[in-house]
């Protein structure tokens, strides 16, 4: 009968809360909650006050009932006929009705109004977005640092929006999205959540790709012996879509934390680099000595020396890096990458230095004319071991033309752009004095 009535106003309250509490995962104590707290906002609005109203809420049978208690009053003494009943009144209810007596009698709220009815649906649909609201804020705010997927709806210029699987969109700002990201709608996207902002009560999901944690959880995803607590990722270093440096510790000496991560042949982190856009990703063995643990940070160079001077409290620290010639190109690496991430990574400011024997003090390696002569052009005279510019510039033309198989115009270039470098116009033939053999050190140029 009383949802009959609901019906006939066309409320269908109920109906629409049960399908609110499947989509958002509303519990049943709150649904009641609300819809409770809305008939009494209907009914304080109308009559001044909800306190002799009863709401009884049925989400099992799908309705609701409103009870009015009233006090028995003498008839013709009736002041305030929302609070009060005359006798007579309440004896057409029970016919064993006193003065001074309470009595409670159902009304059904369609008697309320339309007003009414509209004030009440108004103030449900406000209450449900805040419980929407609510939900998504809940939901997501613990789900921070976590991995989430979900179909790409819209790509704009300056950020793409992503619908999860259960609706909830999820914003990706372009800040946020590696070099080389392009998403087509309808496609399919990852990211990690960065941060929930809840300032004006409307949650925004925000989510990134460039994020270390993105990096370590796809790695956790990979690597069971990370998701079994067997090997620990202490940090990471990232410039997305370039290079990424992971130091890992293993706490069982019979694990190799490095191997374990990389993989045979590169297959744990091959799909990794894919997802990533083929951002390289050095993995080295983490260790709580400084000294050693900024060596394994410049690898693939191999570091002769290092010094930690000291510096005040409220300074970076710093560390004094000594390597041989042919190892500063790969301590700087490919415009400063290497160099730049090994410092993310250890938390030191490196200064890199070339230390040099003095008898070659004057000569400089051919990788530092990488920006001038083609990277080939340079292998190609290593592999006849010619490995700094003062040993190209003595060699013999026939040399370089025949058994490095360069034209005589490129021949001419790498002549030139080598003698430059000293200022002088030195002979191919003449061979430079050897001096005595002392160590020296210099800094390397461009640091």
């Amino acid at each position: 009968m009383a949802t009959q009535k609901t019906e006939e106003t066309g409320i269908n309250l109920i109906a629409s809360f049960a399908e609110f509490k499947e989509m958002k995962n509303i519990d049943q104590t709150t649904l009641v909650s609300v819809l409770e707290e809305s008939f009494r906002n209907v009914i304080a609005k109308t009559y001044g006050t909800d306190e002799n109203y009863d709401v009884i809420v049925n989400p099992a049978k799908g309705d609701f009932e409103i009870y009015r208690r009233r006090t028995v009053v003498e008839d013709g003494q009736v002041e305030d006929e929302n609070m009060e009943i005359s006798l007579s009144e309440a004896r057409t209810i029970e016919d064993d009705y006193e003065v001074g007596e309470e009595v409670s009698q159902r009304v059904e709220f369609k008697d309320f109004g339309r007003r009414a009815i509209l004030t009440l649906r108004q103030t449900l649909a406000s209450r449900i977005l805040e419980l929407e609201h609510d939900a998504l804020y809940n939901e997501y705010k613990d789900r921070i640092g976590q991995v989430v997927s979900g179909e790409v709806y819209q790509a704009w210029k300056r950020e793409t929006l992503i619908i999860d699987d259960e609706g909830n969109e999820l914003l990706l700002p372009r800040s946020e999205q590696i070099p080389g990201d392009f998403f087509r709608k309808g496609e399919h996207a990852r990211a990690v959540v960065a941060r929930v902002d809840n300032t004006t009560g409307n949650p925004k999901i925000i989510i990134s790709r460039t994020s270390p944690t993105f990096l370590q959880r796809l790695l956790e995803a990979e690597v069971p012996e990370i998701h079994e607590g067997l090997i620990t990722i202490h940090r990471i270093a990232r410039i997305p879509g370039e290079r990424a440096k992971i130091a890992v510790q293993s706490y069982d000496e019979r694990i190799d934390p490095v191997g374990a991560c990389v993989g045979v042949k590169g297959s744990r982190v091959a799909g990794i680099v894919r997802e990533l856009h083929g951002e390289n990703i050095d993995v080295i063995n983490y260790t709580t000595n400084p000294e050693l643990f900024i060596a394994r940070a410049l690898a693939p160079a191999r570091v002769n020396s290092i010094i930690i001077p000291e510096v005040a409290e409220d300074e970076k620290p710093r560390a004094e890096v000594y390597l041989d010639p042919d190892q500063v190109s790969l301590a700087i690496g490919k415009q400063g990458l290497n160099i730049k991430l090994a410092s993310m990574l250890t938390g030191y400011t490196i200064d890199v230095f070339r230390e040099i024997d003095e008898d070659t003090e004057d000569d400089i390696m051919l990788d530092e004319f990488s920006d001038a002569i083609d990277p080939w052009i340079i292998d190609s005279l290593k592999s006849l071991g010619l490995e700094t510019a003062r040993s190209v510039l003595n060699a013999p033309r026939e040399m370089l033309t025949q058994r490095a198989d360069l034209e005589e115009e490129t021949v001419d270039d790498i002549i030139r752009i080598l003698s430059e470098e000293f200022g002088e116009e030195m002979p191919q033939a003449e061979q430079p004095a050897a001096p005595e053999a002392t160590e020296a050190t210099e800094p390397a140029e461009g640091e």
